[in-house]
């Protein structure tokens, strides 16, 4: 029921009336007259007293604070029509609510604000110390070629390799930084289209077999007698995520040890999963990975080299994709990345039976 300040008034102008009436008939010698004057009396009285008191110090104050509200243009407020607010049984519970919504979620706001700002600071400070390594070391060594060394013949080329390295690398970080940043504003526009993605693994192999050499590292997809994989996707970014993931379990794997990429089908997605037998990734890094420049071990990740951007990319790359990359690490035992592609409309089956892939994967 809807209480206005005139509703309130009459009300309590009532019940008070009514008490004072009361009252005066228990006294001696009360004419009805008299009875009638008072209660008639004590009710406008109060009628006006209440209904001065409940719209100027309410009401009113109601009215005030609506009026700021709109004033500073606050579009989080989905606040009623004035009239309606002024005719519910409680507008200051109305209002109190609504500040209460607006509050906690601009506080959610200045918490995430708050995390941006402590992630700029980071990601700022990461950047400047993977821009100064290899600038001061190609300045370094081409200083050190000015001030002499370069009547060398040895010592120049050396020196000229070892900046040109430098700098080689400053590339790659500059284009990784460039195609992160368009993918993160849209810029970059995925191509969908049938994708062999069991011949795409094959070729990335072919391409890494000479880093897996040197760590002695055995490169496998599952279900071995798997021809084909179609899936929807970009098929140079494709490439690009597979290439990281691979390349990163054999870098970051044990020696002796073994990659594998498999592949499960169901009606509608091929998932594809990464799996390496290596030193597996700490539980509390495993929310942190993707985020930029992140490393879980500084000193180990710059003996295998890389710009610290290859899986926040991959994960933009999968997130174009309309899917996500998940990630499972255990101690001592490994650690597996695996997303999922939209299967080719009509594509054929693989050409295995799912437990067969099951008792493969587990061995």
């Amino acid at each position: 029921m809807s209480l206005s300040p005139r509703f309130i008034a009459f009300i309590l102008a009532l019940l008070i009336s009514l008490i004072t009436t009361t009252f005066m008939a228990f006294v001696d010698r009360t004419a009805t007259s008299m009875l009638f004057v008072g209660a008639i009396t004590s009710f406008a009285s109060s009628f006006f007293l209440v209904l001065y008191a409940v719209d100027i110090l309410v009401f009113r104050e109601v009215n005030k604070m609506y009026r700021t509200i709109h004033k500073l243009k606050m579009r989080d407020f989905n606040m009623a029509p004035r009239k309606k607010l002024i005719q519910e049984s409680n507008p200051m519970k109305t209002i109190n609510d609504e500040i209460f919504v607006y509050v906690t979620k601009k506080q959610k706001e200045i918490d995430e604000l708050k995390k941006l700002e402590l992630f700029r600071r980071e990601f700022l400070a990461d950047v400047s110390h993977e821009f100064k390594t290899p600038i001061f070391a190609a300045q370094g060594f081409i200083h050190t070629l000015l001030d002499g060394a370069m009547d060398d013949e040895h010592v120049r080329e050396r020196f000229l390799r070892k900046a040109a390295n430098n700098l080689d690398s400053l590339d790659v970080l500059v284009k990784d930084l460039l195609v992160l940043s368009q993918m993160e504003t849209g810029d970059i526009k995925m191509t969908f289209k049938p994708v062999d993605i069991r011949l795409l693994t094959n070729n990335i192999f072919g391409r890494l077999e000479n880093i897996a050499a040197k760590r002695r590292t055995s490169l496998k997809i599952k279900p071995d007698k798997l021809s084909e994989v179609w899936a929807m996707a970009d098929q140079d970014r494709m490439e690009q995520v597979l290439l990281n993931l691979i390349e990163n379990a054999i870098k970051y794997g044990n020696d002796d040890g073994k990659v594998i990429v498999h592949f499960t089908e169901n009606k509608k997605h091929i998932e594809i999963s990464i799996r390496d037998n290596g030193p597996g990734i700490p539980q509390e890094h495993l929310n942190r990975i993707f985020e930029r420049f992140y490393r879980v071990d500084k000193s180990r990740s710059k003996e295998r080299g890389g710009t610290g951007l290859g899986l926040a990319i991959v994960k933009h790359i999968l997130n174009a994709h309309d899917t996500k990359i998940a990630v499972m690490s255990k101690p001592d035992k490994g650690t597996t990345f695996s997303f999922k592609l939209d299967k080719v409309p009509d594509a054929p089956e693989m050409n295995t039976n799912s437990n067969a892939s099951n008792q493969e994967v587990n061995s």
